[in-house]
């Protein structure tokens, strides 16, 4: 019949006190006893304890030599050791403890109070081990999983590509008076990237992006509109300035609703960027735009170049509250806004390539 109890060994220079703890113990334990530190050795040699009681004061070698070399050993530095000794002061206990020990008891010890400190320390040893099992399951899980997620990662990422369309659309069919704002701000974007490409203008901060990454990830610029209610969004006059204030919370709204998608899937640049265009969209280059008003090269150039297809898709559309301006006079309150509202930079390039934005369906 299998032996279920707990092995334990005690190590003391002193005959009676073995012979003492042996009597004590052996009905609730197994019990191995040593009489000094090198046949504590021998006995771990072919045994593994529960739990080592070691007394501190011994000859030839003394509990605080025997722990550091149990502590150094794989094999034996996790067994917990519960030092025995006669010394009752403070500071002695507090060295026992630093050396690695997870109790301190004096002799004469009392037998209900050892094997209640027995059992507690038996006990948070069998947890720690549950729980170290438990992290290595948890890490074959999360490796296992891993290698799912690699064998159909094409899947995923056409169904996230899907979903978020399907969002950016969403958003756009509740927007009913921006049109096809979404599709026309995604072609705007395209001439500008192409264009700094061509001209080599910021390549520090573009190195590495993926153009058509970017032309999917910024039609979800709007998508925290999803969050404002209809009374706001779909009001057919200009917003009050109360209305506004809620309105500009979008930005931040955006960034929550990809925050929350990052959290459930494997992050991607695709999910960088979209998050980058909802959050830094409406920011301006003078730094009093929204949400966190950042000024010049602290708002990310995506953002900065989204804000300058954004206001002229918002420029040409009509609103219930005004009748869409020209091409020409779209362009002109833009340059206006050189250093106030856009990115010189930007805004010196658009200028330049202005008509390209005439040529495709910008144009109302």
């Amino acid at each position: 019949m299998k032996d279920d109890k707990k092995f334990i060994m005690l190590v003391d220079d002193n005959p009676v006190n073995l012979r003492l703890g042996v009597n004590l113990l052996q009905e609730q334990y197994t019990v191995a006893s040593a009489s000094s530190a090198d046949k504590l050795f021998k006995l771990l040699e072919t045994n593994t304890p529960d739990l080592i009681l070691l007394d501190i004061e011994m000859p030839v070698m003394d509990g605080y030599q025997a722990i550091q070399i149990l502590k150094t050993n794989p094999k034996t530095k996790n067994i917990p050791v519960i030092f025995l000794t006669g010394r009752a002061d403070t500071d002695d206990e507090l060295e026992g403890l630093s050396h690695g020990a997870v109790d301190y008891i004096t002799k004469p010890f009392k037998p209900p109070l050892l094997l209640k400190r027995i059992e507690t320390q038996l006990l948070l040893e069998e947890q720690r081990r549950t729980l170290e099992h438990q992290a290595l399951e948890l890490e074959r899980f999360n490796n296992d999983l891993q290698e799912m997620v690699a064998e159909k990662t094409q899947d995923i990422l056409d169904l996230k590509n899907a979903l978020l369309k399907t969002m950016a659309e969403m958003v756009e069919y509740r927007d009913f008076t921006t049109g096809s704002h979404i599709e026309r701000t995604q072609q705007g974007l395209k001439i500008l990237l192409e264009e700094i490409e061509r001209r080599a203008i910021y390549q520090e901060e573009s190195q590495g992006w993926d153009l058509a990454l970017l032309l999917q990830s910024c039609q979800l610029h709007d998508v925290g509109k999803i969050s404002i209610g209809d009374n706001i969004l779909k009001k057919p006059q200009k917003l009050t300035a109360e209305e506004f204030e809620e309105m500009k919370k979008h930005a931040m709204f955006g960034e929550k609703i990809i925050e929350k998608i990052e959290a459930t899937t494997k992050k991607s640049d695709f999910l960088k960027f979209a998050k980058i265009f909802a959050i830094s969209h409406h920011e301006r280059w003078d730094g009093n735009g929204y949400p966190h008003g950042l000024k010049e090269d602290k708002i990310p150039l995506l953002g900065r170049l989204m804000a300058v297809v954004d206001v002229y898709d918002a420029l040409i559309s009509d609103r219930p509250y005004k009748k869409a301006f020209s091409h020409d006079e779209a362009v002109k309150i833009i340059l206006e806004g050189r250093e106030q509202q856009f990115d010189p930079i930007l805004v010196d390039l658009f200028r330049d390539i202005s008509d390209e934005f005439k040529k495709i369906t910008f144009e109302q």
